[in-house]
Parts: structure tokens; C-alpha cells; sequence
């Protein structure tokens, strides 16, 4: 019988870009055909302030601020990109549609080694979807495939440690 999977700590190369996995919600099945996640980002605000007696300008933390994240996949049949866009839209009800419960989501994402083990998790909180494209442009002079897009805006992000805890040294 084979060992059961541990993190490698002394891995020297690096994770491919194209080995991931995406969860909304609670969910446990992925989201289905992902081909594209914009970088996970952050930057924090530059305070500038100067103390009495001293000529020099000091630099101090202001606030944090996550960019927005891009989803990507082809057309198909699988509604979950749609549904979540839906979810805060005003239809001809004049409100929100009665999915609002579901307008913020927590995400997961996954990167995945040789393997597809999952080897950094990274979770997205407080998700809505800012930005839906349910077609680009349709054009039957080329063999492009249909892509849909949501962009997502969010509270914040963490890497998930939980997995290399479990890494046997």
C-alpha cells in the first residue's frame, strides 16, 4: 500500500497555474469548468504623518483594500455563475429575487499538485458578483470557444493553512 499524501516542504519547483479548483458556497462539488482566476490581490493604504520635533515623514499601515476576482469558463449547461449573478438582480418585481439569502458567498480555491491533491487553499469571504457576461461576442468567422465571466467583490481573503498543518515532517 502507498504512503498516504503529505505536503512536500522541500519542493523546489513551483505549482502550475493551470491545476485549480473552485467551491461557492458550502458546497463540496466544484464549480464546474473553471479555465481562468484572476490573481488573488491586496494593498494597503499609505498613512503619512509627521511627529512634533522631528522633520522626518513617517509611514504608517491605512487600509486594506482586495481587488475584485475574475471568473472564467466556456458555455455550458451549469447555471452556477448565472444563478449567483441573479441573485442580487431587480427583475420586474421591483426587488431583489428571493435568492437574496444567497448574494454573499464565502469561495474556495483551490491549488492542486501533480496529483490534484490540494496543496494551498486560499478562502474568499463575503463574495457577490459585481459583473456578469453570459456571452462575449458572437462572431461565426472563428472557431472561438464561448466564454462567460463573473467578477466578484469581496471582503477580504486568507490562505488556508490547515492543509500544510497536516504535512508530515
Amino acid at each position: 500500500m502507498s504512503k498516504p499524501f503529505s505536503v512536500n516542504v522541500s519542493r523546489f519547483d513551483p505549482y502550475k497555474t493551470y491545476r485549480f479548483l473552485v467551491y461557492f458556497g458550502n458546497s463540496s462539488t466544484p464549480v464546474a469548468g473553471v479555465s481562468k482566476v484572476s490573481a488573488l490581490k491586496r494593498s494597503a493604504d499609505v498613512v503619512e504623518y509627521k511627529e512634533g520635533g522631528n522633520a522626518l515623514i513617517r509611514k504608517g499601515l491605512g487600509r486594506t483594500k482586495y481587488e475584485p476576482i475574475t471568473f472564467e469558463r466556456g458555455v455550458t449547461y451549469a447555471d452556477e455563475f448565472e444563478a449567483w449573478a441573479n441573485a442580487s438582480q431587480v427583475l420586474d418585481k421591483g426587488a431583489p429575487s428571493s435568492s437574496l439569502l444567497q448574494l454573499r458567498k464565502e469561495v474556495r480555491i483551490e491549488l492542486l499538485n501533480e496529483q490534484s491533491q490540494p496543496v494551498h487553499r486560499f478562502l474568499v469571504h463575503r463574495a457577490w458578483v459585481s459583473e456578469y457576461q453570459a456571452l462575449p461576442d458572437l462572431d461565426a468567422g472563428t472557431n472561438a470557444i464561448a466564454i462567460e465571466h463573473i467578477k466578484v467583490e469581496h471582503e477580504g481573503w486568507e490562505h488556508d493553512l490547515s492543509l500544510s498543518e497536516q504535512a508530515e515532517f
